[in-house]
């Protein structure tokens, strides 16, 4: 920011464009007319151009005097406000709450498992989504208070990260109405016949998958791998190929993208964890996420298992 000027020069500026004249201008802010013309001069050779032109008795902006009276308005209507945003600082008991969210999970889900904390009064939540190994150095360095993943935190010598299942959900295959039948009729073993697209093998689901796909040996035409959960529901729902999903999430993904569930996935689980370092695990909004359990944060209606 630019300190070539003076805020002082500014509002004398400010008050002389609003009274219409040097005389009336020195006459509201009490001091004599030859130190506000000084002032208002000091301004405009420390923006380089002419703010104000003699109008008959009084002074009229000129366009550079237009474009700078525009952002000083702005300026003193924020000042103006100062005092009560300081005063509204210093007497509400904000509450903050700074949370981690693997890219993999669900953002329906970090909203439901958020749940417990969304009624605190005064809640300042600040939500970071990020890489997972970044994310617990940070839980480390105390700039998150706690993370939420689908995996818990492996152990990391000088790291005192703690751990807690929230729980989880089945996993379901969905794709656009045009394929329902024809993979509802032969499900599972239709999955080796169409375009699938899978979570890339860092989320958690995607070992649950391969596990699940050895089992029924079934050998499924990978066509696409991602690392968001948003962005595998948008190519699936475009066309692109059959997709797996958390079942917690059915009502989003049928009202959302305008898919429909095709068969389940039985064994599979995309689990819900909230990780937090040893300094934070006190933090009564942490507690609050630990302690209720998934079955009470509204479970969409449409879920099955």
């Amino acid at each position: 920011m630019s300190l070539d000027f003076s805020y002082r020069h500014l509002y004398y500026f400010w008050v002389v464009a609003k009274e219409g004249g040097l005389s009336r201008g020195a006459e509201r802010l009490g001091v004599a007319v030859q130190t506000v013309s000084a002032q208002v001069r000091e301004l405009e050779q420390a923006l380089g151009h002419a703010l104000l032109q003699p109008a008959g008795r009084g002074v009229v902006l000129t366009e550079a005097g237009r474009a700078a009276m525009l952002q000083a308005e702005q300026i003193f209507q924020l000042g103006a406000a100062l005092p009560d945003r300081v005063r509204d600082a210093a007497t509400v008991p904000v509450v903050r709450l700074a949370v981690g969210v693997g890219g993999g999970l669900p953002k329906l889900v970090v909203w439901r498992l958020l749940q417990p904390v969304l009624d605190e009064p005064h809640l300042r939540l600040q939500i970071r989504e990020q890489d997972f190994e970044p994310m617990l150095a940070d839980l480390a360095l105390h700039r998150l208070d706690v993370v939420l993943a689908d995996r818990s935190a492996p152990p990391q010598p000088g790291l005192r990260l703690y751990s807690h299942r929230l729980g989880g959900s089945p996993v379901g295959w969905y794709a656009p109405p045009a394929w329902q039948s024809m993979l509802r009729d032969d499900f599972p073993r239709a999955l080796a016949r169409v375009p699938v697209l899978l979570p890339t093998r860092s989320a958690a689901m995607r070992t649950g998958l391969d596990q699940w796909f050895e089992r029924e040996a079934l050998h499924p035409r990978v066509v696409g791998e991602f690392d968001d959960s948003a962005m595998l529901k948008t190519f699936g729902a475009g066309g692109m190929g059959v997709f797996p999903a958390a079942d917690w999430v059915h009502d989003d993904l049928v009202a959302r993208y305008g898919v429909c569930r095709v068969g389940g996935s039985p064994g599979v689980e995309e689990p819900f964890f909230a990780i937090a370092a040893d300094k934070r695990i006190q933090h009564p909004l942490v507690q609050r996420l630990w302690s209720e359990p998934v079955a009470g944060r509204r479970m969409p209606s449409g879920s099955r298992p």
